[in-house]
């Protein structure tokens, strides 16, 4: 029990798309300010559809999936 660190994927619902990466690490909790997410895209710990993603303007598009320290969210139109 407990020995996998990584949660369900979690669906955020953006108003549109596509949105900033950092926007929306920012939006789905996954850090606590712009600047913060930004150094996590810095630092190479962010995770783009399994791979990683040092570019903090990559446009996110529905469906794309963006995991941090083993949360996983997930861009939704809504």
């Amino acid at each position: 029990m407990g020995q996998n660190k990584t949660s369900a994927p979690r669906d955020v619902s953006v108003r549109e798309v596509p949105i900033e990466l950092c926007q929306f690490i920012k939006f789905g909790g996954l850090a606590d300010s712009g600047g913060a997410a930004k150094q996590l895209v810095a630092e190479g710990v962010v995770l783009l559809n399994g791979a990683p993603e040092t570019r903090k303007r990559k446009q996110l598009v529905a469906g794309d999936q963006v995991t941090v320290a083993g949360q996983t969210i997930v861009v939704r139109l809504g």
